[in-house]
């Protein structure tokens, strides 16, 4: 599980942010299916290394959205996007674009952190318009 999130130091938005946004996704496009346990908040931590506090505020936020619940004997398990059900053709749509940018960028020889923040910027820009 912990193979989807990364965290990056440097970046200037937050890690407990970092977290929540790429959990979030990763469940908006069905990636961490409903019913799946995310790791415990320290095994998540330590293997971001990483504070404890910094994945439990990730979490909390995640509750708050409705997007996970923690239970006291099962951890912490997804509920899913509380939005209308998804149609899985479309997930997997999206999901065949997203790997033909990183295919394309790669092949342009332009790097992973400069892709990603092509697309903030875009998405940015569109979210204005």
């Amino acid at each position: 599980m912990t193979a989807g999130i990364t965290v990056d130091l440097a970046d200037p938005v937050p890690p407990y942010e970092q977290i929540r946004r790429q959990l979030s996704s990763l469940i908006a496009v069905g990636m961490v299916e409903p019913g799946s346990r995310l790791p415990t908040v320290r095994s998540l931590a330590a293997d971001l290394g990483i504070a404890a506090g910094t994945v439990a505020r990730a979490y909390k936020e995640l509750e708050q959205q409705g997007l996970i619940e923690s239970r006291r004997r099962n951890g912490t398990v997804v509920l899913g996007p509380p939005d209308a059900p998804r149609g899985a053709s479309g997930e997997a749509a999206v999901m065949d674009a997203v790997d033909g940018l990183i295919r394309t960028a790669r092949a342009a020889g332009i790097r992973d952190d400069t892709l990603i923040d092509l697309v903030r910027c875009r998405l940015s820009s569109k979210l204005e318009s």
